[in-house]
C-alpha cells in the first residue's frame, strides 16, 4: 500500500477536474485572444473560472488575475506595492514561504525597503501587540505580508485581526493563502486585504497555474509586457486548460468543504492519538488549537540515528511525508520555519499533511510504520 501524506506539497489532480480540462486540450484549442468562434469559446471558459474564484472569495471578477503560480502572484504583490504604491517599509515574519522571504531580501538590497520581522512564539504565532505598535508609526508607507497558514507547522494568523489592524492604520495587507484557499472560507469584503494569492495544485487542481486577488483600489502595473492578456496585467497567452482546471477544483473544494474538513480532522486526531500510544516522547509543533490548519501535522521526535533517516525509511515503507517544504528542487536544508520558532535542534520533525482521499487504514498503517522505524 502506497500512502501519500504530503498534500501540503501538492495534491493529486481530481478526476472531475481532469475531465473538465480535457476538452480544452483537444477540441477547444483556440487562442482566447482571437475574436472568432474558436477563440471566444476558450475566452468564455477562462472568464467562467475567474467568476468562480471571485465568487468564493466574495470579490469582483475584475480583481482576479491568473498567474503561473502563487510564487509569481506573491512576487507581483510585493514588487508592485513597492514600485507602484510607494511602499517603503514591509512588516513580515521569518517563517514566510521562501518566495516571500527571498523577494523581501531583493527589495531590501535593491530598492532600499525597510523590512521588519514580527516576534514569534514557540508555536509560530505572531505578536499582534508588536504589529499594532509598529503600525502606529505612520512615517513610512507600509505593507504587511503574512501567510494565512504556515506550510510546515500549520499555524495560522488571526486573519480578521490583522486585516482590522491594517485597515485602522492605513497599511496595505498581503497574504499568501496557498495552504488555506479551498480549506477555509475567505471573504475579502468581511476581512479586507489588498493582495491575496493561491495555487491550483494545492486544492486538487493542475500544476502551473495560480491566481492573485488585487483589491480594485490598488493600482499596480504589469510585471510582464506584451499583449493585453489578463486586462493588461499579465502578457502571454493564457494557460486555458489550467485555468479551467483551477476553477473546477476550487468550486469542488468549496462545495465539499465541510465534508472534507470533518474527514481530515478525524484522520488527524486518529493519527495524533495513535502516535501518542505507539511512540515515546512525541511532540506536535505549531498551534494545535484555535489558529491551526487542520490538514497539517508536524511531528517532532527525539533526534537519533533512526529519526535522522525517518523520511527515507518511511518512503521505503511506502509512506510519502516531508521533513520540510517542497520548494528547493529536491535539496535538503535545515528548516527556516523551525529555526524561526526556536525549535529544539536535538529533535527531528516530519510533516504529515492530509487529504480527503486518505483513509483510516492508511493512518493506522503509517502509525505502524513509524513505530517499527523508531522502536
Amino acid at each position: 500500500m502506497n500512502i501519500y501524506l504530503d498534500n501540503a506539497a501538492t495534491t493529486p489532480l481530481d478526476k472531475e477536474v481532469l475531465d473538465s480540462m480535457i476538452p480544452y486540450m483537444t477540441e477547444n484549442f483556440g487562442n482566447p485572444s482571437s475574436i472568432h468562434a474558436h477563440g471566444r469559446k476558450v475566452r468564455s471558459a477562462i472568464e467562467d473560472a475567474r467568476k468562480i474564484v471571485a465568487t468564493h472569495l466574495n470579490a469582483s471578477a475584475g480583481e482576479i488575475f491568473f498567474t503561473s503560480s502563487a510564487t509569481e502572484a506573491n512576487n507581483m504583490a510585493l514588487k508592485g506595492s513597492v514600485d507602484d504604491l510607494g511602499v517603503t517599509r514591509i512588516i513580515s515574519s521569518e517563517m514566510e514561504h521562501h518566495c516571500v522571504l527571498h523577494t523581501l531580501e531583493y527589495l531590501e538590497d535593491h530598492k532600499g525597503v525597510k523590512i521588519e520581522y514580527l516576534k514569534l512564539d514557540k508555536e509560530g504565532n505572531i505578536d499582534l501587540n508588536q504589529l499594532e505598535k509598529l503600525l502606529e508609526d505612520k512615517s513610512e508607507t507600509t505593507l504587511v505580508t503574512l501567510m494565512h497558514a504556515n506550510n510546515e507547522i500549520g499555524t495560522m494568523i488571526d486573519f480578521a485581526k490583522v486585516s482590522e489592524l491594517c485597515k485602522a492604520h492605513k497599511a496595505y495587507f498581503h497574504s499568501d493563502t496557498v495552504q488555506t484557499v479551498g480549506k477555509f472560507a475567505i471573504d475579502v469584503q468581511a476581512n479586507p486585504v489588498c493582495f491575496l494569492s493561491g495555487s491550483a495544485h494545492k486544492f486538487y487542481g493542475p500544476k502551473g497555474v495560480g491566481f492573485i486577488y488585487i483589491n480594485g483600489d490598488n493600482k499596480v502595473k504589469p510585471r510582464l509586457f506584451g499583449g493585453g492578456q489578463e486586462r493588461n496585467m499579465r502578457a502571454g497567452t493564457e494557460n486555458a486548460y489550467g485555468i479551467v482546471g483551477l476553477g473546477k477544483a476550487l468550486d469542488l473544494a468549496y462545495q465539499n468543504l465541510e465534508e472534507r474538513k470533518a474527514h481530515i480532522i478525524s484522520l488527524r486526531e486518529r493519527f495524533k492519538k495513535g502516535l501518542n500510544g505507539a511512540l515515546e516522547d512525541v511532540e506536535f509543533l505549531g498551534n494545535q488549537e484555535d489558529h491551526c490548519n487542520y490538514a497539517v501535522l508536524n511531528v517532532s521526535l527525539p533526534k537519533t540515528v533512526k529519526s535522522e533517516m525517518i523520511a527515507f525509511n518511511l518512503d521505503i515503507a511506502g509512506v510519502s511525508a516531508s521533513t520540510g517544504s517542497a520548494c528547493s528542487s529536491g535539496a535538503v536544508h535545515d528548516s527556516h520555519v523551525l529555526a524561526a520558532i526556536d525549535s529544539d535542534p536535538n529533535r527531528k520533525s516530519v510533516r504529515f499533511s492530509f487529504s480527503h482521499h486518505n483513509t483510516e487504514a492508511q493512518i493506522d498503517k503509517t502509525i505502524q510504520a513509524l513505530a517499527k522505524i523508531m522502536n
